[in-house]
């Protein structure tokens, strides 16, 4: 079975989300049984998830709250990319020049 099908189902398995169609999980337990860089995939992506968990001060219950998701993309976006005031004079003109 191909990795990248595994790694799919590992992703939808780590959501919460239902296994794609045709694969089980006793199929997903032998690959990762057999396979040692979807079981280091999935590692990573468990600890990925958890840090991400733990860095918006969220419990494990909590991964569903829209407010919590919000809460974390807000604080991961660099601060060039975040919205704020304009000042005068630095909106775009729509290629008039001024005077």
């Amino acid at each position: 079975m191909l990795c990248t099908r595994i790694r799919t189902a590992l992703s939808a398995r780590l959501d919460g989300e239902e296994l794609p169609p045709g694969l089980t999980a006793r199929r997903l337990e032998t690959h990762l049984a057999d396979c040692r860089d979807c079981r280091r995939w999935e590692a990573q992506s468990r600890a990925l998830t958890a840090g991400l968990r733990r860095a918006a001060g969220h419990p494990e219950d909590d991964v569903d709250d829209p407010a919590a998701a919000d809460a974390l993309l807000a604080r991961l976006r660099p601060a060039a990319v975040r919205p704020g005031p304009v000042s005068p004079g630095s909106a775009d003109s729509g290629g008039k020049r001024a005077g």
